[in-house]
């Protein structure tokens, strides 16, 4: 079973809908692998190139104000940030990572 973890007092995982029901541990693929299959009604994983992600796991968008993770979750070696306005980062172990909107 994964773990989601809210970060933020005011965030309740409920918050995440059905996201969290997209991922399984018990399913060998990558997250984002997984979330594509899983997400076809919302158009899948589309990453969107020109996030840059910060130590302290902040997500920026050039022009944009920096935006923190609500929630995360681990996929064996893989992270997974929740942030807001439904963009979500699958973060691997080097600190590579694809973001996607996910709404």
């Amino acid at each position: 079973m994964i773990r989601f973890k809210s970060l933020t007092p005011d965030f309740q995982l409920y918050d995440l809908g059905l996201l969290p029901e997209m991922l399984s541990i018990n399913d060998d693929r990558p997250a984002k692998e997984q979330f594509n299959s899983n997400y076809r009604h919302g158009g899948g994983w589309k990453p969107l190139l020109g996030f840059v992600l910060g130590k302290d796991n902040s997500l920026v968008y050039p022009g944009d104000p920096p935006m923190y993770p609500l929630a995360q979750a681990h996929l064996r070696t893989e992270t997974i940030l929740f942030y807001p306005y439904s963009w979500v980062a699958v973060i691997q172990l080097d600190r590579t990572f694809e973001v996607s909107r996910m709404d």
